[in-house]
């Protein structure tokens, strides 16, 4: 089953995209985030609880595309206490990639880079024992809900950003119920979106290379995740595909497990409170950045994961307003 969250007649509507062209909107208050906590309370799976409450009124896909009525597929009614993160160094990456890391692998840890330290930790241990603790992955704050750019939307670039690459991920999505107990709801396509010309210059400032804006969707994926998946990463500049890519992302393809990855970042309790909703992005191995692209306004990212349907399509918005303008602070 995959979800999507649009408007309709002045409301957040949740549908069931029935086939590349018609949606089946279903009946419900708060979007998906209202289903899940039905979900959640009445002991159901969130797919019956969706099947129970599809009403018979359809609506053209390409029409909601066109008139950009699509929204993110999971959303809070307060967008603070939606949390973004993710995790990076997750993918093995191509063959070359995986053999070079190998033989540097072999040399002294003294002599690797704490990027290669890390991601040897998340080869050696980050698939454990199922309920055993597994290596410690990277981990980073995008934001809370206001970070999140619909599908379709225009991607802004600040003024100060030295760079605007995409990012192809997986994410998953996550409501917490009121006990404190995390519940994913499924998984998305995102674009998790960072200035990589700023994480390049020191690694120390990749906490300030994440803290963009991102967008995910604009189907959500309930049920199980392939293993493998397959995708296509691309850059649109003025009608023509300036740059394309393929990547792989699920577990086949991946240092760590996802309930891995997971653990290690609900073990906090302050992402386990009550009502919460989380979009945790996984990582990839596939970036333009790598091949020297540098984008620019009115580019548009294309991400296409077959598996989710239809295509995350993002064009890009760069500020031209003065990047040296400091933001000052009053004192009362």
């Amino acid at each position: 089953m995959r979800l999507i969250q649009c408007e309709h007649e002045g409301r957040l509507r949740v549908a069931v995209v029935e086939s590349p062209d018609r949606v089946r909107l279903v009946a419900g208050e708060d979007g998906t985030y209202g289903l899940a906590r039905r979900a959640i309370r009445e002991h159901r799976p969130l797919a019956e609880v969706v099947e129970a409450a599809l009403t018979g009124e359809r609506l053209d896909y390409a029409e909601l595309v066109r008139e950009r009525r699509l929204r993110a597929p999971l959303s809070h009614p307060d967008p603070a206490h939606c949390l973004v993160t993710g995790t990076g160094l997750t993918h093995l990456g191509s063959a070359d990639t995986r053999s070079a890391m190998h033989s540097q692998a072999q040399a002294d840890d003294s002599q690797l880079t704490d990027s290669m330290r890390m991601f040897k930790m998340g080869v050696e241990g980050g698939k454990p024992d199922p309920r055993q603790v597994g290596a410690q992955p990277e981990w980073f704050y995008k934001g809370d809900g206001d970070c999140v750019v619909d599908p379709e939307a225009a991607i802004p670039v600040p003024a100060f950003a030295e760079d605007a690459g995409e990012e192809p991920e997986l994410a998953g999505l996550y409501v917490i119920d009121d006990t404190g107990q995390p519940w994913r709801i499924g998984y998305a396509v995102g674009n998790e979106f960072s200035d990589h010309v700023t994480e390049r210059h020191n690694y120390l400032w990749l906490a300030h290379s994440k803290l963009r804006a991102c967008s995910f969707g604009p189907e959500l994926l309930v049920g199980e995740l392939p293993a493998h998946l397959e995708g296509v990463s691309r850059i649109v500049r003025d009608g023509e595909t300036l740059w394309e890519k393929p990547f792989l992302t699920g577990e086949a393809n991946m240092a760590h497990s996802l309930a891995n990855l997971e653990h290690h970042h609900f073990k906090y309790p302050g992402f386990r409170r009550p009502g919460d909703v989380h979009v945790h992005f996984f990582g990839t191995a596939t970036l333009s950045f790598a091949d020297a692209v540098r984008t620019r306004d009115g580019d548009r990212f294309d991400i296409e994961l077959p598996a989710f349907g239809r295509p995350l399509r993002n064009p890009l918005q760069f500020d031209d307003g003065d990047r040296d303008t400091v933001t000052a602070v009053n004192t009362l």
